[in-house]
């Protein structure tokens, strides 16, 4: 056991010690993040009591958590809502470090916006803090399974919030506007070039054009490039002329 000041760890245990436990079910890894000592503890006693779930890391910091991400293979991360106050890019920077794991959130209470946004930005199960342990078991492992927890209340939040975006959309009135620069940019995405190869292309620095898609995100009301390419392909953003404006350097000038 490795003991720092906002964190500790306690390692998985070998796998002759769990072969007959993880017989029948595959063993779920577990970091609890929460700021509070009384829910960590009482949330590992309960994780103790099965034989599939081991809780690998506990943290009390989101930089902490960060680093037990990376530390430790993980399936599950047990995250306290207010460590996410104030930060908004937490969920998209926790998933980037460790993609394989499944981010579940404790939430003080249900709130529509805040909802919403977790849920679209990748977090696969909303809990309330008050939520008994056997819900938080079987939400554990539903979720470790690929499954999406999420109660009637938020399903019909994000259902409205999916409909007030299309009917946007369509609204001419209300459509993004892009300058000429971000389209130059969101032609290159759909292109496939990187951020090196569009910074090279426009004449500027990789930080710049992480800049300009962090805006153009925003807009889009999109998360990723993935969703950004899928965007333009059905709302034919880029004009069949764009693809020529979009390419020379020299026309664009420095962003």
């Amino acid at each position: 056991m490795v003991t720092t000041n906002t964190e500790f760890f306690e390692e998985i245990p070998s796998e002759d010690g769990l072969a007959a436990a993880t017989q029948s079910l595959p063993l779920i890894r577990v970091i609890l993040a929460d700021s509070q000592a009384i829910y960590r503890v009482g949330i590992r006693k309960i994780f103790a009591l099965e034989d599939d779930i081991r809780v690998v890391a506990q943290v009390d910091t989101l930089e902490s958590l960060h680093a037990a991400v990376q530390r430790f293979p993980s399936d599950i991360v047990l995250l306290e809502g207010s460590l996410l106050t104030g930060k908004t890019d937490a969920i998209p920077d926790l998933m980037r470090l460790a993609p394989q794991a499944k981010v579940i959130v404790q939430a003080l209470a249900a709130d529509e916006s805040n909802t919403v946004e977790l849920y679209r930005r990748g977090v696969r199960g909303i809990i309330p803090r008050s939520i008994s342990p056997d819900l938080l078991v079987k939400c554990v492992r539903k979720i470790a399974q690929g499954e999406t927890w999420i109660d009637n209340q938020s399903v019909n939040w994000v259902i409205e919030a999916y409909r007030s975006n299309a009917a946007a959309i369509t609204n001419p009135r209300t459509q993004p506007r892009l300058s000429p620069k971000e389209l130059s940019i969101i032609h290159c995405i759909t292109e496939g070039k990187r951020n090196k190869e569009i910074a090279f292309q426009i004449g500027t620095t990789e930080q710049v054009i992480k800049n300009y898609l962090r805006k153009i995100y925003d807009k889009l009301g999109v998360s990723d490039r993935l969703e950004l390419a899928l965007y333009c392909l059905h709302h034919h953003l880029i004009p069949d002329g764009a693809s020529s404006a979009a390419k020379p350097a020299d026309k664009l000038g420095k962003i």
